[in-house]
C-alpha cells in the first residue's frame, strides 16, 4: 500500500469526503484528489493530513505502525526525528563538500529513526540491489553513522562523480562493496583507496 492508498483508506474509515478532508487541512478538494490518484507523491501538508486522519506522518509516508489498536485501522507511528533533504546521486557523491542544502532547494522527507543533522535521502536507481531494494525505494543515509561489516552504504568511487549504493563487506581486513543482485556482473568492488564511504543507510522506505 502506498501513501495515496493509505490516505484514501483512512479518509473512508473516518467517513470523510474529499471536500471535508480538504477543509480540515486547509487545502482544496483538487489537491486531495491529486494525492489519492497518486499524482502528488510527497504532500507538503502531510502533517496537517496526519492530524486530520488521526495518525502520524510516518504512517502516511511509510506505513509504519506501533502499538496497533485492534479496534481501529488508525495506528500511531514512531516519533518524528527529522525532515531530511532528498538529493541526487551526483550531489551524494560530493556530499562531504556540500555545507548546506536549503529547504527550498530540495523536497524533504520525514526520517522515523534517530539521525544526525547531516542525514539525507536518495531514491534507489538501477537493479544492482534487487531483490533487497528496488528502483524508486527511498533510503535515508547518515554520514555520521558507523559503517560496519554488513552495513548498506552509499559510497563515492574516485573515478566517478556519482555515488553508488552497495553492501559493505569486511573480510580479513579487506573491504568490499557488494551488489545484492546475484546476476549483477560486478559482484564485488574492492576498496583500496579508490573509494570514500559517504554514509550508512539507516532506514529504507518503499517507493511512494
Amino acid at each position: 500500500m502506498n501513501i495515496a492508498q493509505r490516505i484514501k483508506e483512512l479518509r473512508t474509515h473516518l467517513d470523510l469526503t474529499q471536500y471535508e478532508l480538504a477543509e480540515l487541512t486547509g487545502s482544496s478538494q483538487t489537491s486531495i484528489q491529486k494525492i489519492e490518484r497518486g499524482d502528488t507523491k510527497n504532500p507538503r501538508n502531510i502533517e496537517a493530513l496526519a492530524r486530520a486522519l488521526k495518525c502520524t506522518p510516518e504512517y502516511l509516508q511509510f506505513g509504519i505502525t506501533d502499538n496497533k489498536d485492534t479496534n481501529s485501522n488508525v495506528s500511531p507511528g514512531p516519533t518524528l526525528k527529522a525532515a531530511v533533504p532528498l538529493i541526487s546521486w551526483v550531489q551524494a557523491g560530493a556530499w562531504s563538500e556540500i555545507s548546506e542544502i536549503k529547504e527550498y532547494d530540495a523536497d524533504r522527507y520525514l526520517c522515523p529513526v534517530k539521525c544526525s543533522d547531516q542525514t539525507f535521502a536518495l531514491k534507489v536507481h538501477g537493479v544492482s540491489m534487487e531483490p533487497k531494494f528496488y528502483e524508486g525505494d527511498l533510503i535515508f543515509v547518515d554520514p555520521e553513522a558507523e559503517c560496519i561489516h554488513g552495513s548498506y552504504v552509499v559510497a563515492r568511487l574516485d573515478d566517478n562523480n556519482e555515488a553508488t549504493f552497495k553492501q559493505l563487506i569486511i573480510e580479513g581486513g579487506q573491504k568490499f562493496l557488494k551488489a545484492a543482485n546475484p546476476n549483477w556482473p560486478e559482484q564485488l568492488i574492492a576498496i583500496n583507496g579508490n573509494c570514500t564511504l559517504v554514509g550508512k543507510v539507516i532506514f529504507t522506505g518503499k517507493s511512494l
